[in-house]
């Protein structure tokens, strides 16, 4: 298999188009003959950053680049920042506004299962900078 790579461009609050990276993500891995739970471990993950895109940052990107014996998953956004990363890795801890919760999102679990799901995970982040989650998940 050659190097696949895509990329999506999340809006910030449009949650009319919350989780349709992550779907389009699964149906190309799917065509790509991945196996199912690899699949689920990168859907999880991408839908996740996907929510944390939306919910938390000004927007951002997703990429995804499938290779001969791994998938590593980008995200980025474009601010702004976390100001407790360790916090935040605890989960049910959340900065999602009530409004957020109302939707049924938001539950602190986003940064966590992104980790739990992942074989290598990094996340930088400062408050007033961008945040960037690296996932890796070996075939």
């Amino acid at each position: 298999m050659s190097n696949i790579q895509l990329c999506y461009n999340i809006e910030r609050q449009d949650f009319s188009k919350a989780g349709e990276a992550s779907s389009n993500i699964k149906k190309a891995l799917r065509q790509l003959g991945i196996n199912s739970g690899t699949i689920r471990r990168v859907a999880v993950a991408t839908y996740e950053a996907e929510m944390n895109i939306i919910i938390h940052s000004e927007g951002g990107i997703i990429g995804v680049t499938v290779d001969v014996d791994k998938i590593r998953i980008d995200a980025k956004d474009t601010g702004p920042g976390i100001e407790d990363i360790d916090m935040a890795m605890k989960e049910g801890y959340s900065t999602a506004t009530p409004e957020i919760r109302e939707l049924g999102f938001g539950a602190g679990m986003g940064l966590p299962n992104m980790k739990r799901y992942a074989d290598e995970f990094k996340i930088e982040s400062s408050v007033g900078n961008p945040t960037i989650i690296t996932i890796v998940i070996y075939l």
